[in-house]
């Protein structure tokens, strides 16, 4: 099981099938398949052994697939920049886990002078563009242009693949260590659940340092099939595309679905090639699924949920629960059924098992579950103990075995379908001078499913606004984690242990409804 098989099936059966689509580029497999070569030839001549980590801080595109594939077919581990955060996010990013390469696009050369002094090791900086290479920076282009194809390493099974950053609840982000065991079943295992037909044509708009954006390309690449790029989520931009390209498959969380149906000029493009819509990160709600289903009616809908950990698929709510009848018997508020391979169980605060209906926490196992988080022993330990994967998000299962989310155990807020952690907000506000101590919560939002709030009890003496607040944690971490509103009190509610009850905080924000998230 190695994440380079896709392209060796696809030489020796089909080798000038369409590979990737980027504007007017087009490549077949057999080009695909030469320049990842010829790219991991280029890597390993820069000192890429096996087991280095490769970066990449960068828009979507077919050169960020090349980089996978390359880096994987050289002996190396991927670990995609997280295109959101700020410069020190990113330079701790790569410090953690030793990333002395790293490739940056056009959109991000401002940042590359800042990270490359930043950082304890500089990188070897190399452009991703088509344009010439900056001063101090080597080309992608010119890097596979030069280089002669290696053969492939052969990497699999239990050999690293990724590391993925995800928020940290102790104020620094995680890296999650993925193997090609576990991104290689976690595709094919969504691939028998949601299954992909043999003329499909996928559109990746979701960020490509998130884990579903990677599965997904991971699985579209074992099959052979074509991948279509988009840089960003632009609505006109994925509307033209869809139309242009006759895209069957998309996968995109509920924000970007609402931008797509409301846009002024969506009735003026030409969607019906559309087959399936496959969203996660958050619920859909009711009244956009009634509108989506009304104007995409020959769209089979899929929620996935998932987290990174688990590379990332947990379960999945298939069309049949997304219609009438699954908003009559409520089934489309559901995250679900384990998948393929996926074994899930409720459990209470001593990791036993609850009867059906009982809220617990979700746990999970199988061969897609993580290694662990790179250089965190005492957190992996904690997150996999007995073997099993705890999420921190509190669900029940009903009699069928399908999963209700109601609630988090963890402190972490779900707003766009972007993770942010308590831990990394309340760091960046309690850095500030005048804060004596502080609380960040998830409270509802019509827009983003959850904002980010703060409550803050200040210094004696000292008097800050919230605007205030909001500019200095907008200079240390990502604007999506920054928090949106900020409140003052003069002391946090605490439990007779001194930890600060967040759901005394929580609870006038969500009180009347039927779970405490989004």
């Amino acid at each position: 099981m190695y994440l380079t098989q896709g392209l060796h099936r696809a030489l020796q059966q089909r080798p000038h099938a369409l590979a990737t689509v980027f504007r007017d580029r087009r490549r077949t497999y057999a080009e695909l398949t030469d320049r990842v070569a010829r790219l991991a030839s280029a890597l390993q001549a820069l000192g890429m052994q096996t087991g280095d980590r490769v970066g990449l801080l960068g828009l979507n595109s077919d050169r960020f697939q090349e980089y996978f594939l390359a880096t994987w077919w050289g002996g190396g581990v991927v670990n995609p920049v997280n295109i959101r955060w700020s410069v020190p996010e990113i330079v701790y990013s790569l410090d953690d886990c030793d990333t002395h390469i790293l490739m940056i696009d056009d959109a991000f050369l401002p940042m590359a002078d800042s990270i490359a002094s930043s950082a304890k090791v500089r990188p070897l900086l190399i452009h991703v563009g088509d344009g010439p290479a900056p001063e101090g920076m080597l080309s992608f282009e010119q890097l596979i242009r030069d280089a002669s194809p290696v053969d492939d390493a052969f990497r699999g099974g239990d050999d690293l693949a990724s590391i993925m950053y995800t928020g940290g609840t102790t104020g620094r982000p995680k890296g999650v260590m993925q193997t090609h065991m576990n991104l290689w079943t976690a595709a094919v295992a969504r691939a028998a659940d949601v299954p992909v037909s043999e003329d499909a044509l996928t559109l990746h708009i979701a960020p490509m340092f998130h884990m579903a954006a990677l599965s997904r390309v991971i699985l579209i690449s074992l099959l052979g099939l074509p991948g279509i790029f988009v840089p960003a989520f632009e609505a006109l931009d994925v509307m033209r595309t869809i139309e242009r390209e006759r895209i069957t498959d998309i996968l995109i969380v509920p924000t970007m679905l609402q931008a797509l149906i409301m846009h002024p000029q969506f009735a003026s493009f030409d969607l019906g090639s559309l087959r399936s819509l496959t969203y996660g990160a958050s619920p859909i709600a009711v009244p956009l699924l009634e509108l989506a289903l009304k104007v995409l009616p020959n769209v089979e809908f899929t929620q996935g949920y998932g987290m990174t950990e688990a590379a990332p698929p947990i379960s999945a709510n298939g069309p049949e629960n997304h219609s009438a009848e699954g908003i009559a018997n409520g089934r489309l508020r559901s995250a679900g059924r384990p998948g393929l391979g996926v074994t899930v169980r409720i459990v209470d605060e001593h990791d036993n098992e609850v009867p059906r209906g009982t809220v617990g926490e979700v746990l999970v196992r199988g061969p897609n579950i993580m290694l662990g988080y790179w250089n965190k022993p005492e957190e992996t330990a904690e997150a996999l103990r007995g073997g099993w994967m705890h999420t921190g998000d509190g669900a029940y299962m009903d009699e069928d075995g399908y999963l209700y989310i109601v609630d988090r155990f963890k402190d972490m807020i779900v707003s766009g379908g972007e993770n942010v952690y308590s831990g990394e907000v309340e760091s960046a506000i309690a850095s500030h001078p005048a804060v004596a101590a502080c609380a960040v919560i998830g409270i509802p939002c019509v827009q983003w499913g959850e904002a980010v709030h703060a409550v803050i009890v200040l210094k004696p003496d000292n008097e800050v606004v919230g605007a205030e607040i909001i500019e200095h944690c907008r200079r240390q971490i990502a604007g999506y984690k920054t928090p949106k509103s900020v409140e003052f009190r003069a002391a946090l509610p605490l439990s007779g242990a001194g930890k600060v009850l967040k759901r005394d905080l929580r609870e006038p924000f969500w009180a009347g409804r039927d779970r405490g998230v989004s």
